[in-house]
């Protein structure tokens, strides 16, 4: 399938097989940079952070006049008129008659699947609070792939801010997409969140194993984990003993080491009361001695601040200026895919990429909202014209996944729009760990997120109102 034209939002819009030919045309267009001016000339990017931004921004800029296009950028929402209170989609619309590609970075998650929706151009997410960062993933997975040739059957550990980095999620799924067995070392308290464990086990297809302390491995301080996911291309044998794969796994050591800094950004006053900083994980030369990791690459997507010492920056092991130079080449790589001046061809022999799951779609304009505070979606200057949506991820138990930011709602009452025989008297709300949740049709469903909020819109409680009933 052709990419020009489509968006990328989230990694998954791309499979697996257009990721390396993503790659290939990287590896052309890096090593020959001088003949690239004139593949997008004429063409104009927007370049719109409204966030702090230096590789991110300034590699996307550089491919786009490596390729001989233009880029014209806001840099600062205060200067736009977003301070005046303008809505995403109007800006959209405005950017989008202007530019034929948006890169967008913005602290509301789902804020580039709004601008996606209304831009009629291609539009590439550089990052949307702490959802995702899928051009990050991008050059992550292709510093890998240069480093170790290949991607299946690596152990990557994933270190430090699991909750709010955006760029953990995105690689995450990519990991498993593409067959690696993925180790989780969080921080205290910034494990990787429910909706996006939910999302790696149910849709991609591996194990994963979560671990408390006495299931650590004698001597395993320097390296906790939390949690590991198994992939399923891993040894069957493995796979059904979790219990020892830790150990089988860090015996045979990791190949890579992602490490990440603390999102002081996103983290709420309590949280930073709470001296996260002060337990945050330190990579250095001492734990780099580990047996474990002495053929470890050691990544970081960058900036760092406290959680990787200076001292690895001579280690031959160290690979995360390299990602961040390997980025031109890779978004160069991407433009040129989603404006169609590259032609692309993908191969679908050995595409592990498993298909989206067919989820009903719930679409109402009242009764429950995302509880996302950072959601695009409960943003005043939005919620004029985005209405929730969400996606029916599971029915035992009620299960939402907001299709913004992809925050799980685990609502307490439903009814049906059909009031069961049509009549008034019939007009009623149940729990939704009642029954009835399986036996209304999605498409009838009306979901409630009190039962103030169902009495308001005319329902009455039934015999199955109490929740559990």
């Amino acid at each position: 399938m052709a990419l020009a034209n489509r968006s990328l939002v989230i990694v998954d819009d791309l499979s697996n097989g257009e990721i390396e030919a993503l790659f290939s045309l990287a590896d052309e267009m890096s090593g020959s940079m001088d003949e690239q001016f004139g593949v997008c000339h004429g063409k104009i990017m927007a370049s719109l952070f409204f966030e702090p931004s230096t590789r991110t921004r300034l590699s996307f800029e550089t491919a786009m006049h490596r390729l001989g296009g233009s880029v014209i950028s806001a840099v600062d929402v205060r200067a736009t008129s977003l301070a005046k209170g303008e809505s995403i989609a109007d800006m959209a619309r405005v950017v989008g008659s202007y530019a034929d590609i948006i890169v967008i970075r913005h602290p509301w998650e789902g804020a580039a699947k709004v601008v996606a929706d209304y831009a009629g151009v291609p539009v590439i997410n550089a990052g949307d609070g702490s959802h995702e960062h899928p051009t990050q993933t991008l050059c992550d997975l292709y510093t890998i792939r240069k480093e170790r040739q290949t991607i299946k059957g690596l152990k990557i550990a994933l270190w430090g801010d699991l909750k709010y980095g955006r760029a953990i999620h995105s690689l995450t799924y990519g990991l498993a997409r593409f067959g690696a067995t993925i180790l989780f070392r969080p921080g205290p308290g910034l494990e990787l969140p429910e909706h996006v464990i939910r999302k790696l086990t149910t849709e991609y297809g591996g194990e994963l194993k979560r671990y408390e302390a006495q299931d650590q491995p004698v001597k395993r301080e320097p390296f906790p984990l939390d949690a590991i996911y198994i992939t399923p291309s891993s040894p069957h044998q493995l796979a059904m003993m979790p219990d020892v794969s830790i150990q089988v796994e860090l015996k045979t050591g990791v190949d890579a080491l992602y490490v990440t800094r603390l999102q002081m950004e996103r983290l709420s006053a309590r949280a930073k009361r709470q001296g996260l900083k002060e337990s945050y994980p330190v990579v250095d030369k001492k734990l780099l001695k580990e047996k474990e990791f002495k053929r470890t690459l050691v990544m970081h997507p960058l900036p760092r601040i406290d959680e990787l010492a200076y001292e690895v920056d001579a280690d031959p092991r160290s690979m995360y200026f390299k990602q961040a130079a390997r980025g031109v080449p890779v978004r160069m790589a991407l433009v040129a895919f989603l404006l169609g001046t590259k032609e692309i061809s993908v191969s679908r022999e050995g595409d592990s990429f498993i298909p989206k799951i067919d989820y009903p779609v719930y679409r109402r304009d009242f009764g429950i909202r995302c509880p996302n505070p950072r959601c695009v979606s409960t943003q005043e200057t939005e919620t004029k014209y985005i209405k929730p949506e969400f996606k029916i991820v599971s029915s035992q138990p009620l299960t939402l996944r907001c299709v913004y930011c992809e925050h799980e709602v685990y609502p307490q009452y439903i009814a049906s729009s059909e009031w069961h025989d049509g009549t008034l008297e019939n007009k009623k709300y149940h729990s939704a760990a009642s029954h009835w949740t399986r036996r209304i049709k999605p498409e009838n469903l009306i979901i409630f997120d009190s039962q103030s909020e169902a009495e308001v819109h005319g329902f009455k409680p039934s015999h199955y109102a109490r929740v559990g009933h």
